[in-house]
């Protein structure tokens, strides 16, 4: 069985039309509204038909649990089909869903059950705290006697490494490392942070960077200019990266048939977060690089003088079904920019090296996006008993104490990865950067290389993100400067900003001078615009702050009889008076080696379109 359980502030439903397997029900069950609930959304499967007293007894026992956390006044549970594409029997799904109907009830439960079989209309609000969106496989297990399931498999444990160094996760004297303690209690599930709009959404449509689209599905954006010129640097930025380090650029395909065994398997580990067309095949669209690349290196001839080999695609688009209580501004998104690289790799050993470099690689674009990343070690206890000093000399390249989990055994395809996140306003994490090492995929997709004996085998795979979606990379800019908003101007990294330079000239006179300032500023690839609207100078200087412009030069009489400009520099606060060599070599010198792009609109304010 499947289940996505979602704390909801309400859930309102209306039956529409009747399938042919719909169940007959009574008028007061055609629509209802559930107040404070524990909604779970449920999908029986092909499997549950073989114990389905066993299915029924681990749902309850998931429910219960998560709800001893969240302390939820009601449990509804609707009939989902979505989450599966191996579905159980129309009959086996309403009796087992009107089993643990009836057993909720009898443990002192509010319990409503959504009837089974009918096209139906939805609206949730979800609570979006870190426990009220939850995805489960819940298995059948054999029950003894006194009706009690066996014993649920062995959590998760999670510490802090440092310096060599395991405690406790819970027990761990955070101090002043208040980025680690909410990423720690975010994984733990003892975290709090406030059900609000977190400050990004605000300031992407404040800045004219993007916004909702109502005319498309949800989790879908708009981008303007400014925010489309942020990310096509970003993406400069990762090709570079990638490119430096060996890897070859490749794009294939959006969308994947689910007909095939390969990609039906692997796209089974996102269960419910397929986004699928239905045609005259269920097509998938992708949620990472991964089918198309691993299909490219399939049909490769690979030996092992090749490897590791690395392929990298920036996947414009990738699509993950999140529900639409949980997609929010760039963090959570149906559509979003994702920068993906693979690595074939002839055995752990050598993948164990490449994870290194990758890692530095992650380490260096938090460097470049000036945000702090903290750090989650994942693996499972196999792989920590076997590379305990590994993992640990690793870690101790982030210069810092990480979360470290151990899983008691693998569900993934991935017997070992490391997480960056950066924590935004309310406390809570943005997955950013990712290396993950697969050891399913090359067997499932076929990828195979001739090694040193001549003989076929099949590789390992990393996976890597140097800086997770290009949209979450801005939702940490932007929330970053809200955390900072007290201790320095609002800003972009000058390489990111989408104007580098404002020219303000003091009346119209002065307007021709201040373009010819402007023409010698972009001859040095610098992005300068010129404030020429009929304003006070006042005015135009706090628009210039508005728009978190770094470098503001205004051009009175003074500056065209001297040559020499007062220049506001937004970073530090300063003014300063500078000749036009050194502001150009300042701006030059703390974009050294980034990416470039002209200016996205016109360079006068008074042609420019307000997008607002």
């Amino acid at each position: 069985m499947r289940v996505l359980l979602i704390h909801s502030d309400y859930l309102k439903y209306k039956t529409k039309n009747k399938t042919p397997i719909a169940e007959e029900i009574e008028k007061d069950k055609e629509e209802g509204v559930f107040n404070e609930a524990l909604v779970v959304f449920t999908a029986v499967e092909k499997v549950d038909e073989k114990n389905p007293a066993g299915v029924v007894n681990n749902l309850i026992n998931e429910i219960k649990s998560t709800n001893d956390q969240i302390n939820a006044e009601r449990i509804v549970l609707y009939p989902y089909a979505h989450l599966s594409s191996s579905l159980s029997s129309p009959k086996i799904a309403i009796e087992i869903l009107k089993m643990a109907e009836k057993e909720l009830s009898v443990r002192g439960f509010e319990v409503s059950r959504v009837p089974f079989g009918w096209y139906k209309s939805f609206e949730i609000s979800c609570k979006g705290h870190p426990l009220s969106e939850l995805s489960r496989s819940i298995d059948a297990v054999d029950i003894s006697a006194d009706g009690i399931g066996e014993e649920e498999s062995e959590p998760s444990k999670f510490y802090i490494l440092e310096d060599s160094i395991l405690e406790d996760a819970e027990k761990y004297k955070y101090e002043k490392k208040s980025d680690l303690e909410k990423l720690a209690k975010y994984e733990l599930g003892t975290g709090k942070s406030k059900d609000t709009e977190p400050p990004h959404v605000r300031l992407m449509k404040e800045k004219e960077l993007a916004d909702y689209e109502s005319a498309a599905d949800v989790g879908h954006l708009k981008w303007y200019p400014k925010g489309r010129i942020i990310r096509d640097l970003l993406s400069d930025y990762v090709y570079d990266l990638v490119v430096e380090r060996g890897a070859m650029p490749i794009e294939t395909p959006v969308m994947y048939d689910l007909a095939n065994d390969a990609i039906r398997e692997h796209a089974e580990k996102f269960g419910e977060r397929q986004y699928k067309i239905h045609t005259k095949k269920e097509l998938m669209l992708r949620f990472a690089c991964c089918f198309g690349a691993f299909r490219v290196l399939a049909d490769s001839f690979l030996t092992w003088k090749n490897l590791p080999a690395r392929v990298y695609e920036l996947s414009t688009y990738s699509f993950r079904f999140e529900k639409r209580g949980e997609v929010v501004g760039l963090k959570r998104l149906r559509g979003f920019t994702m920068p993906d690289m693979h690595s074939i790799c002839a055995d752990m050993s050598q993948s164990l090296i490449e994870f290194e470099n990758q890692v530095d690689m992650c380490i260096q674009t938090g460097k470049d996006f000036e945000v702090n990343y903290e750090v989650i070690f994942r693996a499972t206890k196999d792989f920590y008993e076997e590379n305990q000093d590994w993992m640990y000399e690793t870690a101790k390249k982030l210069n810092k104490p990480v979360i470290l989990e151990i899983l008691p055994e693998r569900k993934h395809y991935w017997v070992c990865k490391m997480d960056f996140a950066a924590m935004d306003y309310l406390g809570r994490p943005i997955e950013n950067p990712t290396v993950q090492i697969d050891v399913e995929s090359g067997k499932r997709f076929d990828i195979s290389y001739l090694n040193e004996n001549e003989k076929e085998d099949y590789p390992i795979i990393l996976h890597c993100s140097p800086t997770g979606s290009i949209e979450r990379v801005i939702c940490s800019l932007l929330e970053k400067t809200a955390i900072e908003i007290n201790e320095k101007p609002p800003m972009l990294p000058i390489w990111l900003s989408p104007i580098q330079v404002r020219v303000i000239p003091v009346g119209e006179k002065h307007l021709e001078y201040a373009n010819q300032v402007a023409d010698e500023i972009a001859f040095n690839n610098i992005r300068v615009d010129v404030d020429d609207r009929d304003e006070r100078v006042g005015k135009k200087i706090r628009n210039a702050a508005t728009d978190w412009v770094p470098y503001t030069i205004v051009i009175g009489d003074k500056e065209i009889e001297t040559n020499v400009f007062n220049v506001t520099i937004r970073e530090t606060k300063n003014k300063c008076d500078m000749e036009l060599d050194e502001v150009i070599y300042q701006i030059l010198s703390k974009t050294m080696e980034k990416p470039f792009r002209k200016l996205p609109i016109p360079r006068n304010l008074s042609e420019r379109i307000n997008f607002k």
